[in-house]
C-alpha cells in the first residue's frame, strides 16, 4: 500500500475561434482567452492542468497547418512532463443560432461550407481526410458524452447533446481532432456555445470551468 504513487494529471488544451462570416464578436475566443485567469481565481480542482489555450482561424484547409502545429506540441509537452497522465482537447465553437450548450458527439468527414471561410474556401461535399473515405464517414469520442452531459445538467445549465457539429469550420476541426487523438492516445471533445446575446458571458465562463470539472472527475 502507498507505493502507487501520485494519480497521473488530467490535462486539458482548448481552443476557441476568431470571428468569422456573420459573427463579429465569436464568445469562444473571449472564453478560451479569459479561461486561464478564470480558472486560476476559481481554483483547480485537484489533478486537472489547464494545458494551452490557443485561439485558432475560423478556416478549414488554410488553418490545418497552425491547428496540427498546436495538437503536435501539447503532446510533445505532455510526453515530457514528469507524472503525465491523460490528455483531453476540448474545442469551443460558437453556434449563433443555439439556445443553449451542445456536448458534440461526432464528426463527419464531409466539409460543406455554407459560406466561405476566413480564408476565402468554400467546399462542397469534399471529404476532409480524403484517406479515410468518402463523407459519409463518422468518427466519434471516446469520451463519455451523456454522462458529461447529464452531469452539467445537474448543475443547471442549459445544455443537451448533439450528433451533428454542422458541415462548417467546427465539423471540420473536430474530425481532424478526433483521428489525431484515436492515433495519440488522447481524447478530443467539440462543444458548441450560444451568442453572449443569449447567455451571458459571466454564465458562459462558469459554465466551461465547470465543463473542466466534470472531465477531471471522469478520471
Amino acid at each position: 500500500m502507498g507505493s502507487e504513487g501520485p494519480i497521473p494529471a488530467v490535462t486539458i488544451h482548448v481552443t476557441g475561434f476568431k470571428k468569422f462570416h456573420g459573427v463579429a464578436e465569436n464568445p469562444t475566443e473571449s472564453i478560451v482567452n479569459n479561461l486561464q485567469a478564470y480558472m486560476n481565481k476559481r481554483g483547480l480542482p485537484k489533478g486537472l492542468v489547464l494545458g494551452s489555450c490557443t485561439i485558432l482561424e475560423t478556416a478549414g484547409h488554410g488553418a490545418l497547418v497552425p491547428l496540427y502545429q498546436t495538437l503536435q506540441s501539447a503532446v510533445s509537452q505532455d510526453a515530457n512532463l514528469p507524472n503525465s497522465g491523460r490528455v483531453i482537447w476540448v474545442h469551443f465553437g460558437v453556434n449563433s443560432g443555439a439556445t443553449r450548450f451542445a456536448i458534440e458527439n461526432q464528426a463527419v468527414n464531409e466539409a460543406t461550407f455554407r459560406c466561405p471561410d476566413e480564408m476565402g474556401w468554400k467546399p462542397q461535399k469534399v471529404p476532409i481526410v480524403p484517406a479515410d473515405g468518402g463523407i459519409s464517414r463518422i468518427r466519434e469520442t471516446s469520451l463519455p458524452v451523456e454522462d458529461i452531459t447529464k452531469s452539467l445538467a445537474k448543475m443547471g445549465y442549459e445544455v443537451m447533446t448533439s450528433d451533428d457539429a454542422g458541415r462548417f469550420v467546427c465539423n471540420y476541426v473536430y474530425y481532424h481532432s478526433l483521428r489525431f487523438a484515436e492515433q495519440n492516445g488522447i481524447k478530443s471533445l467539440f462543444v458548441h456555445v450560444p451568442l453572449f446575446l443569449t447567455i451571458d458571458e459571466e454564465t458562459q465562463m462558469q459554465f466551461a470551468a465547470s465543463l473542466l470539472e466534470v472531465l477531471a472527475s471522469l478520471y
